[in-house]
């Protein structure tokens, strides 16, 4: 349970914030103590700079030039009882110590260094200068000092220690647990703040990556997740909401699309099966009459089942095609090559290579109006999509009726038109006109599979431009083709 719970971004930067804490509060109790300590050792030595020369004239240690021993340790007895405090030392001019106010047995040093000494006294504002502390080895502290003349010898040093040994004792009993007690007390109580407010912080940020989080948990176990608006206000964690709520939608999208893909796939499936068996059947069926009764048919009825059966191998020949020809569009297999040409010149041509079958079906097929528009597009697909809509519309268009092909510029591209005179296009037809194997009702026995209009679609997308249906107001059905300008 308790790693569990250190799993979360939450604890763990609850925990590290604590850690933090605790480190930055022991570093600040440990530099303000040697802060505290630092500044008290240099106002105590600028408070007692001037000290060893008071005591000094003060108390007439220098007689006719001579240093008066006597009144030296009266002033040691006089300050072991009024200030201890301090320690008095008598230095010679090399920094032995010939006298002083301590207690024998604790002195450790017989000399002292005479490198701080001779700063402090070239430099009185140069705080704080400690000295070397005759009680220790390698303790050093502030200190006051003068010169003082001996008898027949070079002048010395009277040497004082501001923070003696009974200083330290007495600061050590009274305020030592103080300052602990001080020091920890501050320590636990900015932590507490600290980590509250870091707390209650680190949860605002979390809250919205735990929403997240459990987001992405419904998505995976298959859950649709609500999705709410999210306004980016610049921060990562909204950032990162809208984008998996983007990202959501989309696969949810693209499976939704898997799964007409998927039936598509299998009404494809079903529909090239009855496609491709009526043919075959047919095929099949004339064939086997042949083979039983060659010998008792007419040369007639044998060139009639020969042309049946032939006609019915060039229909799966057609449906078989087109099917390798939209699984190739569909697959991106087949690109176009684009280049610019006329669009009305292309139109001419073929018009004239459709207009015997629409002779022959006594449809006047013919060309309205066509602008020189320079399209930029592939010239076989085009002629592909023109062969398909007017062939459709001539085979669609009654007796004495009229297919009318246009060409004109429309919003930066070409477009064309082709319409019939026919019945035109039920409403609940119209959205599944591009659909491919999709024939509407009583059309079924066409002879067409109904993947005409969808290679077109295809083609058309494929060179930036599309294709609709629509049915004009006057009757019959209108195609209209936009492709983009060279």
């Amino acid at each position: 349970m308790t790693l569990s719970l250190f799993r979360t971004l939450y604890a763990r930067l609850a925990l590290g914030l604590f850690l933090l804490l605790v480190t930055v509060g022991a570093l600040f109790t440990v530099l303000s103590l040697y802060s505290v300590r630092e500044y008290t050792a240099a106002i105590n030595q600028e408070l007692n700079r001037d000290l060893a020369s008071n005591l000094v004239s003060d108390r007439n240690l220098i007689t006719d030039n001579r240093l008066n021993r006597d009144a030296l340790k009266q002033l040691f007895a006089l300050y072991m009882n009024i200030n201890p405090s301090i320690e008095i030392y008598l230095l010679d001019r090399d920094g032995r110590i010939l006298s002083y106010s301590a207690d024998p047995d604790k002195i450790k040093r017989n000399r002292v260094s005479l490198e701080p000494i001779q700063t402090l006294m070239a430099h009185p504002d140069a705080f704080p200068v400690p000295g070397d502390d005759p009680r220790s080895h390698d303790r050093r502290k502030v200190f006051s000092v003068t010169t003082v003349p001996f008898q027949g010898q070079p002048d010395g040093y009277l040497y004082v220690v501001l923070r003696g040994e009974e200083y330290d004792l007495a600061e050590s009993m009274v305020h030592s647990d103080r300052l602990m007690q001080m020091g920890a007390g501050a320590l636990l109580v900015s932590l507490i703040v600290g980590l509250l407010g870091g707390l209650v912080y680190f949860r605002l940020l979390t809250r919205r990556l735990s929403v997240l989080t459990a987001r992405v948990e419904h998505f995976e176990a298959g859950e649709q997740p609500e999705v709410e608006p999210v306004t980016v206000r610049g921060d990562d964690i909204d950032y990162l909401t809208v984008r998996f709520d983007q990202m959501a939608r989309r696969i949810a999208a693209q499976l939704e699309l898997l799964k007409d893909k998927d039936q598509q796939r299998r009404q494809l499936v079903a529909q090239v099966s009855h496609d491709l068996r009526t043919p075959l059947a047919s095929i099949q069926g004339y064939l086997e009459a042949l083979k039983l009764k060659q010998q008792t048919l007419s040369p007639e009825e044998r060139s009639r089942f020969t042309e049946v059966a032939l006609a019915e191998t060039h229909r799966l020949g057609t449906l078989v095609g087109e099917l390798f020809e939209l699984a190739a569009l569909d697959a991106r297999e087949k690109q176009p090559s684009p280049e610019p040409f006329l669009i009305a010149e292309l139109v001419h041509d073929v018009v004239q290579k459709h207009r015997p079958g629409a002779e022959e079906a006594s449809v006047n097929l013919g060309i309205s109006q066509a602008e020189p528009v320079m399209i930029q597009a592939d010239i076989a697909m085009v002629e592909r999509i023109l062969d398909n809509l007017i062939s459709n519309a001539v085979r669609h268009s009654p007796e004495n009726g009229a297919v009318n092909v246009s060409v004109r510029p429309v919003n930066d591209g070409g477009e064309i038109l082709v319409s019939d005179s026919g019945p035109g296009i039920r409403k609940e037809d119209l959205e599944h006109l591009f659909e491919p194997f999709y024939q509407a009702p009583g059309r079924q026995g066409s002879g067409h599979a109904g993947l005409g209009l969808a290679i077109a679609q295809r083609m058309a997308e494929l060179q930036g431009g599309w294709i609709e249906a629509r049915n004009r107001t006057s009757g019959g059905a209108e195609f209209r083709v936009w492709l983009p300008l060279a």
